[in-house]
């Protein structure tokens, strides 16, 4: 008998105040899916703890503030994620920014050249001395091949002969890259 006195005293708390604590949480989770939830689970905490509870407790009063708690740890719940979300858009949005920068300030023709002077040191070094040096001498320092001959004791025939096979050995070196470097070195 008492328990159905329970039951029916539930049921008459559950149709006066149902409809009002949904809309109470809706007001602050903006979810009405989510406030019935929290509303639906606080009418389930109660009745399952019923028999523990004080018997002056203001049962509304309980059920409200489970449901404001509910409602509370949402929220929370929502600001922190919001709050990662916003440093995650911040962290994409400045590397975004960065890939941009760099790219921009990113001169093609200075990376080849960069790689372009070491092709052509490796295959300055890789040269006999004797070709290395006047090919040197001759685009370096802008000497003429009769200054060269004379400065080496060698003939001019000699000096056209080193100059073409450094430049034969730098064209078969430089093939991929920039075409109009190698043809400023002839």
């Amino acid at each position: 008998m008492a328990e159905s006195v329970h039951h029916d005293t539930f049921k008459q708390l559950f149709a006066n105040y149902y409809g009002r604590f949904v809309r109470f949480a809706d007001t602050y989770v903006r979810d009405w899916t989510v406030a019935e939830d929290f509303t639906t689970e606080a009418f389930m905490y109660y009745w399952e703890h019923r028999d523990s509870l004080d018997t002056n407790l203001n049962i509304p009063a309980y059920i409200l503030t489970i449901i404001k708690n509910k409602s509370l740890n949402y929220l929370e719940h929502l600001q922190v994620r919001e709050a990662t979300a916003k440093r995650m858009r911040s962290h994409a949005e400045w590397e975004l920014h960065t890939r941009i920068t760099t790219l921009e300030a990113c001169n093609p023709d200075e990376l080849f050249a960069v790689e372009v002077m070491e092709i052509v040191t490796k295959a300055l070094a890789s040269m006999p001395k004797k070709t290395r040096e006047i090919f040197e001498l001759s685009r370096f320092h802008n000497k003429s091949y009769k200054e060269i001959a004379t400065q080496l004791g060698l003939s001019e025939k000699s000096i056209e002969f080193h100059i073409s096979k450094s430049i034969k050995l730098l064209r078969s070196k430089l093939k991929d890259y920039l075409p109009a470097f190698l043809y400023s070195l002839v």
